[in-house]
């Protein structure tokens, strides 16, 4: 028997059981972690059935029918990141530069030591606010060298265990708190921010664990993080823009349903994934630094920054404070039974985390 329909076979029932297994409602890493990938599974898709095409007819269609399956399945989560499908969040009117905002987010590796390029880079855009994450103290001290002077308002987290980060913004902050709000090793910074026009936001700045072998078997500690600050955004009516490294795809069943909680807008929706991580391997890449807001803003300039030597690309982002302009988005919104499903999920981590500390005294 020939072996090219056999290895293709093997190819194609691996993708499909790829496919098929982030659908289920599950938290397991390796489950969550199918839905990383999915452009690069359709793509491997496509690629199976051309070369379906070259095998016996009793092979060939089977082989094709399912592969083209692998890609439409696939391609009902990516297109929404891509241009053929509408934008979600208007494009700014010229003008009204003092009622807009432009936000850098960049996850800097914490070995990585090419801050100077980070710094260039930031002159360079010369954003009003920064954010950083993976930064210690080694990165805080070259950051506040490079940033203090034009960047004076600040928040510093520095921790050495991947999870510490910076906030410096030449717009004034209020309200500042470092919330820990799940886990206890893993920090969050929520402040206002006075734009120039005088009106206020709320910024939310976020790098929950990741689903991983070496961090966490499961995905409940960073569903639980997004959802409750969902939860937070929803309750309140203040202006809000939640930025940061969320270890999490666009288009996962995580992300959906966070902006259906809090009902923000994804800026890239109809423009494009802008993926940043991994930096490194450009056919392994996928969109985890985010910026979300509520419909309160329209969209000036979105661009993915040069590399600097992090595993990350940053992200740059002009957001316009636009209210007058909220009945032109389609707000999205979460159901009851998903609604409960989050408030579960928040419960359950939090009586996890407490569980663990107990275990851990006693």
């Amino acid at each position: 028997m020939a072996i090219l329909p056999i290895a293709l076979s093997g190819a194609v029932a691996l993708l499909l059981f790829a496919t098929l297994v982030a659908k289920l409602p599950l938290r397991w890493w390796w489950i969550r972690a199918c839905e990383f990938p999915r452009l690069q599974l359709a793509a491997a898709a496509l690629i199976t059935a051309l070369l379906a095409l070259f095998v016996e007819p009793s092979w060939r269609w089977p082989l094709c029918l399912s592969s083209l399956l692998v890609v439409a399945l696939q391609a009902r989560f990516i297109l929404p990141w891509t241009r053929l499908w509408p934008i979600q969040m208007q494009d700014a009117e010229p003008g009204h530069e003092n009622r807009c905002i432009t936000l850098l987010i960049a996850n800097v590796l914490t070995p990585n030591r090419q801050a100077p390029q980070l710094l260039e880079m930031i002159h360079h855009n010369d954003p009003d606010v920064v954010l950083t994450l993976e930064s210690n103290k080694w990165w805080q001290t070259q950051l506040d060298a490079g940033l203090e002077e034009q960047w004076p308002h600040s928040v510093k987290v520095p921790l050495d265990n991947l999870y510490g980060m910076h906030l410096y913004s030449r717009l004034p902050l209020s309200n500042t708190e470092v919330k820990w709000l799940i886990q206890d090793d893993i920090p969050s910074i929520h402040t206002d921010v006075t734009l120039p026009c005088g009106d206020t936001l709320r910024l939310y700045a976020l790098h929950p664990r990741p689903p991983a072998p070496n961090e966490s078997e499961e995905t409940l500690w960073r569903d639980a993080e997004l959802l409750h600050v969902g939860e937070c955004i929803h309750q309140d009516p203040t202006p809000a823009i939640v930025a940061g490294d969320l270890n999490d795809v666009a288009w996962s069943r995580t992300t959906r349903l966070f902006c259906r909680i809090s009902g923000m807008l994804d800026p890239r929706q109809g423009r494009g994934m802008y993926s940043t991580f991994h930096a490194s391997y450009p056919l392994l890449r996928w969109p985890l630094d985010h910026v979300f807001t509520t419909e309160h803003f329209t969209l000036k300039t979105l661009k993915r920054l040069p590399y600097f030597g992090s595993d990350h690309f940053p992200i740059l982002v002009t957001l316009c404070f636009r209210p007058s302009r909220s009945d032109e988005h389609e707000t999205p919104e979460a159901d009851a039974d998903e609604q409960q499903w989050a408030r579960e999920t928040i419960r359950e981590a939090n009586q996890r985390e407490q569980q663990t500390k107990q275990d851990s005294i006693g």
